[in-house]
Parts: C-alpha cells; sequence; structure tokens
C-alpha cells in the first residue's frame, strides 16, 4: 500500500522511523550535533555498517542533516533538520513510557509471562 493512500499517518512516521536503531539514532541527534563516531559509541550494539545505512535513509527523509567539513581526517557531523525536530518530540512520549515502565517490561520479558499490569489481549 502507498504511503498516501490511508487516513492515519502511522504509516508514514513507521516508514521513517520504523526498526530498532532509528529511534536511537534521533535520541542522540536530537541533543545536539554528533559525529559519527560519537554515534557508534552511543547507540550500544550499532554495527558500523547499520548506522551509515540508518542515517542515509535519515538523511533522505529530511530527518537528519550530514555536514562534511571536507577535512583530514574526515568529520563529519549529524544534526536535527525541523522536521527531525518535531519528529523527536514526538517521540518524547515513548521514552518517558520506557523509562516508567523498564524494570515491569523487563521482569516479564525474563519471565515471559503476563502479569496482573498487563493483561492478556
Amino acid at each position: 500500500m502507498a504511503l498516501d493512500q490511508t487516513d492515519c499517518g502511522l504509516d508514514v512516521a513507521l516508514a521513517v522511523i520504523g526498526g530498532k536503531w532509528k529511534p536511537l539514532i534521533l535520541y542522540h541527534v536530537s541533543g545536539g550535533p554528533r559525529r559519527f563516531g560519537e554515534l557508534r559509541r552511543r547507540v550500544a550494539g550499532i554495527s558500523e555498517k547499520v548506522l551509515i545505512q540508518q542515517l542515509r535513509e535519515l538523511e533522505v527523509d529530511g530527518i537528519v542533516a550530514r555536514h562534511d567539513y571536507q577535512e583530514v581526517p574526515p568529520r563529519v557531523e549529524y544534526s536535527m533538520t525541523d522536521d527531525g525536530m518535531i519528529l523527536a518530540t514526538a517521540l518524547v512520549p515513548l521514552c518517558q513510557w520506557g523509562n516508567v515502565n523498564r524494570s515491569a517490561v523487563t521482569a516479564r520479558k525474563q519471565t515471559g509471562r503476563l502479569t496482573e499490569e498487563a493483561p492478556a489481549m
């Protein structure tokens, strides 16, 4: 289905931020311009190849801007665009929910069981 064929914008938003890494990348870049190496250290577990791919996709989607300083050694920074800042703001409630529910979600994942706080659907 094309992105313009539904009345819900979630399909568009998820097409831009979908996956494991993009929301984490946005979180770190929203704090100010970040160099590639800094992002690689901050986004724990991501490979260099995947980070490059995800940053390129975010750049194509107009969420981050890449600035190459044309220096030796190479220096590249990524920063949020205006659209990226709006998107990052929209992700703040998800971050807050995760912080509040971290221990409960972790416990459920470790036991593989539902608790009273999370009834079956």
